[in-house]
């Protein structure tokens, strides 16, 4: 083997590309393939354990998500669509990239913190796989703020609509970490209990990256205040929704963490489509 392959497989073997490769397989659908020294690389073997360790790569991650809308969403407008066609064309890619799994927690937080009475009453109905009228109403309101929001800034630039929506999509998932790392678990299993809470170390670092992406619409002629707003107002609605969560629920769950990213992707449009 010369030397050229034996730098290759260095690099494709390296703990970042495993963890980017881990992030892609947990957040998404597609198909990653294993890469170089992973034994499991669909995570059924401690693969919480794994994510919180992995996590430090999540806006990274959420790039790469967030690219694969915004191609959607140039390539439609290329080929003659308005941004009012290619904006859900675009967020039914993510959709259909993610398999809906963060707009299901937004529903069954809806569901729960709306429909019951009491903590048990409520994560009872958060596990509930039925969809009920809160539920409903939550994903038809989301959906149309994160359409009406990624169409309004691509009437003015379709360009920064792009940078908008891969920052966004970094951004909100790495905030979904908040109530991770702030917040007891609400239950004694299921997805929240298992995925543990990621070290300040790693949380720290996910999120210093994430602030360095969420500045990516300054490459599209966003003003530098705007885009600090937009950054301050995703921070505020995560802490806001975890807290809501606090006394809702007395802690967090996977479905929680579904609905920070929702609210904070949907926050983060808005300011960029306020005029």
């Amino acid at each position: 083997m010369d030397l050229t392959s034996k730098e290759t497989m260095h690099f494709v073997d390296a703990p970042f590309l495993r963890d980017l490769s881990f992030c892609l397989r947990f957040y998404t659908r597609l198909p990653i393939p294993a890469l170089g020294g992973e034994t499991d690389p669909h995570g059924t073997e401690n693969g919480f354990e794994r994510l919180t360790r992995a996590v430090r790569v999540l806006p990274l991650a959420g790039v790469l998500i967030g690219g694969f809308g915004a191609a959607v969403l140039l390539l439609t407008s290329w080929i003659g669509f308005g941004p009012w066609l290619a904006g859900p064309l675009s967020i039914l890619a993510l959709i259909l990239a993610t398999g809906g799994l963060h707009e299901d927690g937004l529903a069954d937080c809806a569901d729960g913190f709306a429909g019951g009475f009491s903590v048990a009453r409520k994560l009872e109905i958060m596990r509930d796989s039925r969809l009920g009228t809160y539920g409903v109403l939550a994903l038809i309101l989301a959906l149309w703020l994160r359409i009406a929001g990624l169409a309004t800034i691509g009437e003015g630039s379709l360009v920064l609509a792009a940078f908008v929506l891969v920052a966004a999509a970094a951004l909100s998932r790495t905030m979904a970490l908040l109530p991770l790392s702030i917040l007891p678990p609400a239950r004694a299993d299921g997805a929240g209990f298992n995925a543990g809470r990621p070290s300040p170390v790693i949380v720290i670092q996910a999120f210093g990256l994430a602030a360095a992406v969420g500045l990516l619409p300054l490459a599209a002629g966003a003003s530098l205040l705007r885009v600090l707003f937009a950054l301050a107002i995703a921070l505020a609605a995560a802490y806001g929704l975890t807290r809501l969560a606090y006394t809702q629920i007395r802690g967090h769950t996977g479905d929680v963490a579904g609905a920070v990213q929702q609210i904070v992707e949907i926050v983060y449009l808005l300011c960029f489509a306020a005029g």
